[in-house]
């Protein structure tokens, strides 16, 4: 190999040591802590050997208790909870979302082999049901706030399965523990409009029809999706709480 590739820039953000602490026990019963404080020269080499001082430990603890807070951030609203928000378990680890979206025009995309050219169409009303790391989307049968006794509708759209789980394919998803729940649901609607849709899933049809008949038809217009093709899934909105 003559060629040499500088790969330095596929390289992620580079941390540069600014300091470190050390801490001393003494033997014994009586076990005292000494902390002490070293910063570090351009080399990455420890100088300045000094005790810890208060400054420089109030520094430290706002550092953690910031990181702290984003921790407990996740789901928190930013202000007044948006009323298309049906659901929220704040948990960080097992935190998930439950909202709806009203008829609305969105872009959307489809690989080549449906034949179906990418642009912006009429989507019906929607409930998602979201954590981190998954989404499920179902049709609405109107743009009502839904209860729990709403019954709802398969999502007509490509991708998804029939328990209503969404296949992301390639995506990357990147649900951060400090995201409000604002955040939270603006990414998980990216996510799903902002891949392509390239196939239907199992055996089953979500729609009453052809769907690629139907995004053809709608694709590129103003036309309001046919919700007479909506097929319901038979069961309430209450079982997926």
């Amino acid at each position: 190999m003559n060629n040499i590739n500088n790969i330095t820039e596929s390289f992620g953000t580079l941390y540069h040591p600014k300091s470190a602490l050390v801490f001393y026990e003494a033997k014994g019963e009586n076990s005292d802590v000494y902390v002490e404080h070293f910063d570090m020269d351009r080399n990455g080499n420890p100088v300045n050997a000094h005790p810890l001082t208060v400054k420089e430990a109030k520094v430290l603890a706002k550092s953690l208790q910031t990181d702290e807070e984003k921790n407990q951030a996740f789901l928190k609203p930013k202000g007044i909870l948006p009323t298309n928000i049906l659901h929220i378990n704040p948990n960080a680890e097992k935190g998930t979302v439950l909202w709806y979206t009203k008829v609305q025009q969105r872009q959307m995309y489809f690989v080549d082999s449906l034949n179906i050219p990418s642009g912006k169409a009429q989507v019906p009303p929607m409930l998602w049901y979201a954590n981190k790391n998954s989404l499920a989307v179902f049709a609405l049968a109107t743009d009502r706030r839904p209860t729990e006794k709403t019954p709802l509708h398969y999502a007509p759209f490509f991708n998804i399965y029939e328990d209503g789980k969404v296949c992301m394919g390639t995506v990357s998803i990147d649900i951060k523990n400090s995201a409000s729940v604002e955040e939270f649901i603006q990414a998980w609607e990216s996510y799903f409009f902002n891949s392509y849709f390239s196939h239907l899933l199992g055996r089953y049809s979500p729609i009453k029809g052809n769907c690629v008949t139907v995004w053809k038809d709608l694709i590129g217009t103003d036309k309001p999706f046919p919700k007479e093709v909506l097929k319901k899934n038979n069961k309430p909105l209450k079982n997926l709480l």
